[in-house]
């Protein structure tokens, strides 16, 4: 069974609840423009090239923004999230995309609209779906904390016995060499993709690299 369907619902639900003009974990976006990145992302796709090409970058934030700032209005804001629900047309690549494409994108920006607004309950997941995010994770693990000047191993305390290293340590010899980021699979997700301020989670290990993966990664409080 996919999840990322769940997950359009779950993000198209949260748009909906929060309306146009509201903050998000993205910086410089409100949901209209979040609304608009997943509209152009699966409808647009030289725009959407901008998203993985550094050239076109500037032109892709510039779309976004006004694509959002356009969605404001009652009207607008209405078939943008029915653009959002519909996902994408049949001429898309990504219509036939499964849950290594779509899971983690919806998922976490499900969570930039949930949380933009400040602290809130985390959601209890199914656990197929929880074992689906976490062997995405798993996969992207490695890129997504390539930057760490730490080694780092994940535990999902919801998958009992399920943790994974993601990142060497650069410096093996150093006593300060390594942290555990320990919590539920979802939590960890948005630690991976750089919502460390929003994430429900514990960083443990010495606590030099600790202070070394929260400078990278700040926690909230």
């Amino acid at each position: 069974m996919p999840w990322h369907p769940r997950e359009r619902a779950a993000l198209t639900d949260a748009l909906g609840a929060a309306g146009p003009g509201s903050p998000t974990c993205c910086d410089g976006w409100r949901t209209e423009h979040l609304a608009a990145h997943i509209v152009l992302r699966e409808r647009d796709p030289l725009t959407a090239a901008g998203i993985v090409v550094p050239l076109l970058a500037e032109r892709t934030e510039r779309v976004t923004q006004q694509t959002g700032d356009a969605a404001t209005a009652p009207q607008a804001w209405a078939e943008l999230l029915d653009q959002v629900r519909q996902g994408p047309p049949r001429w898309s690549p990504l219509r036939l995309a499964g849950d290594d494409v779509q899971l983690l994108e919806l998922f976490v920006h499900t969570e930039d609209v949930r949380r933009g607004r400040g602290p809130t309950t985390a959601r209890v997941l199914p656990p197929a779906e929880r074992t689906a995010l976490w062997r995405r994770l798993k996969l992207l693990g490695r890129s997504l904390y390539q930057d760490s000047p730490v080694g780092v191993v994940l535990a999902a305390e919801d998958l009992p016995g399920q943790g994974t290293r993601v990142r060497r340590s650069p410096m093996p010899e150093s006593p300060a060499h390594d942290v555990v980021v320990r919590g539920p699979v979802g939590e960890l997700v948005l630690h991976a993709f750089g919502r460390s301020a929003v994430a429900q989670v514990e960083v443990v290990g010495h606590p030099d690299a600790v202070a070394s993966m929260d400078a990278l990664r700040p926690r909230q409080g």
